[in-house]
C-alpha cells in the first residue's frame, strides 16, 4: 500500500475510533440521565404516594372526629329529649294531681293561698276573681275574705275580692283582675308552673339526674 493510502486509512480508522468513543460516551451519558430521571421519577411517585397516604389518613381522622362528634351530640340531644320528656311527664302528673284535689276539703286552703298571692302581686284595692267552674263552686264570701285577709297580712293594704261575672276559666287556677279592668294577675296552674319553671326543672334534675349534674 502506498504511504498516502496508509495515512488515509489510518486517519479514517482514527476518525471511526473517535466516533465510536463519542457514541459510547453519548450512550453512557444518556443511560446515566435516564437512570437519574427514573430514580427521580420513582422518588417523585413515592413522594406523591406518601403525600396521598398522609392526606388520606388526615381526612380519615377528620371524618372520624366528625362522626364521633356527631354521635356525642346526638347522645346529648337524646339525653336532653329524654330528660325533657320525663320532666314534662312529671309536670303533667302534677297538673292532674292538683285537678284531682279540687273535690277535697283541704283544696279550699290552696285556693286561699293562690288568691292571696295574686292579690299581693296585683296590688289593687279591689279585684274580681275568676277560676274554673269547679273551683268557682268552692268560692264563697268566707273564702274570699280569708284570702283578702292573708294578702293584707303581707302588704298591709286592704283588698276587696269579689267573684267575677265573666265565664269560668277553662284551666285550673285563679285570675284576679283589678276593678278598673286595666291590670290582672294570672295565677292559673300552668302559668304558675311556667313562672317557676327554672326552679321546678332544677328540683327535678336534682332528684332524677344528680349524678349527671355532678359530672
Amino acid at each position: 500500500m502506498e504511504p498516502v493510502e496508509k495515512e488515509k486509512a489510518a486517519l479514517i480508522a482514527g476518525i471511526e475510533e473517535d466516533a465510536r468513543v463519542e457514541e459510547k460516551k453519548i450512550i453512557e451519558d444518556a443511560e446515566t440521565q435516564a437512570a437519574e430521571k427514573r430514580q427521580y421519577a420513582e422518588k417523585k411517585v413515592e413522594s406523591i404516594l406518601d403525600e396521598a397516604r398522609e392526606k388520606a389518613q388526615e381526612q380519615a381522622k377528620v371524618v372520624k372526629r366528625k362522626i364521633v362528634s356527631g354521635v356525642d351530640l346526638e347522645i346529648k340531644r337524646m339525653s336532653m329529649r329524654t330528660r325533657d320528656a320525663i320532666m314534662q311527664g312529671i309536670l303533667d302528673r302534677v297538673e292532674k294531681k292538683l285537678d284531682s284535689m279540687i273535690p277535697n276539703a283541704e283544696y279550699k286552703s290552696v285556693l286561699i293561698d293562690w288568691l292571696a298571692e295574686a292579690g299581693v302581686g296585683l296590688g289593687a284595692e279591689a279585684a274580681e276573681v275568676n277560676a274554673s267552674e269547679k273551683e268557682r263552686a268552692l268560692m264563697d264570701n268566707d273564702l274570699l275574705s280569708q284570702a283578702a285577709e292573708k294578702a293584707h297580712a303581707v302588704t298591709g293594704k286592704q283588698v276587696t275580692l269579689t267573684l267575677s261575672d265573666a265565664r269560668p276559666l277553662k284551666s285550673q287556677g285563679v285570675v284576679l283582675t283589678a276593678a278598673d279592668g286595666h291590670t290582672a294577675f294570672n295565677n292559673q296552674v300552668r302559668t304558675r308552673m311556667r313562672r317557676r319553671q327554672r326552679e321546678i326543672r332544677a328540683m327535678i334534675y336534682d332528684a332524677l339526674f344528680t349524678e349527671d349534674r355532678k359530672e
